[in-house]
């Protein structure tokens, strides 16, 4: 369900293909919340059906046909309906931390290459969130500020999780 919103939430940005949706989510959205192609061709498809979001085929000018998705009024609704609703705070799940909690069952050596692997994934991901940062531009109204607002928690929850990657190393070496 949330997977919907979001892309309700895009599509009341502008129109766009599904194309155009996951390139979205892998430039702006990818820090807070993923979704692969078939996921969300798969949920596109249900907002059609819903008649939360219209499609229309648009002639492509050097190449095949797209298909364009549009926001319905029925679609605004739902989307806002939902970002005044109370928080749904999603329970986490994260593979690297259920990793560490049992890493007493590896030695000093292993328990290193797992943090290191996770720091270079952190630092490879606070390099990228950096380069969207520096080129994006200055906001001109309050939606663009909210959407760089995320970017910014992506930021500071990364450069957090490198300085807790410090002293879980400091406090195990």
């Amino acid at each position: 369900m949330i997977l919907q919103r979001i892309i309700l939430g895009f599509l009341a940005i502008g129109p766009m293909s599904g194309y155009d949706l996951k390139r979205h989510f892998d430039s702006t959205a990818n820090n807070f919340w993923s979704a692969d192609k078939a996921q969300i061709y798969r949920t596109l498809a249900a907002l059609v059906a819903d008649g939360l979001v219209a499609v229309r085929k648009v002639p492509g000018a050097a190449g095949p046909d797209r298909q364009e998705h549009r926001i319905t009024a029925a679609g605004r609704a739902t989307l806002h309906e939902w970002l005044v609703s109370e928080l749904d705070r999603q329970p986490e799940r994260d593979a690297f931390l259920a990793r560490v909690f049992f890493a007493g069952e590896l030695d000093a050596a292993e328990v290193a290459e797992l943090l290191g692997r996770r720091r270079d994934a952190a630092r490879a991901l606070l390099t990228n969130l950096e380069t969207i940062r520096d080129e994006a531009p200055e906001p001109a109204t309050r939606a663009e500020r909210v959407r760089l607002a995320t970017l910014d928690n992506g930021l500071r929850h990364t450069r957090t999780e490198l300085a807790w990657l410090d002293d879980v190393e400091k406090e195990l070496t």
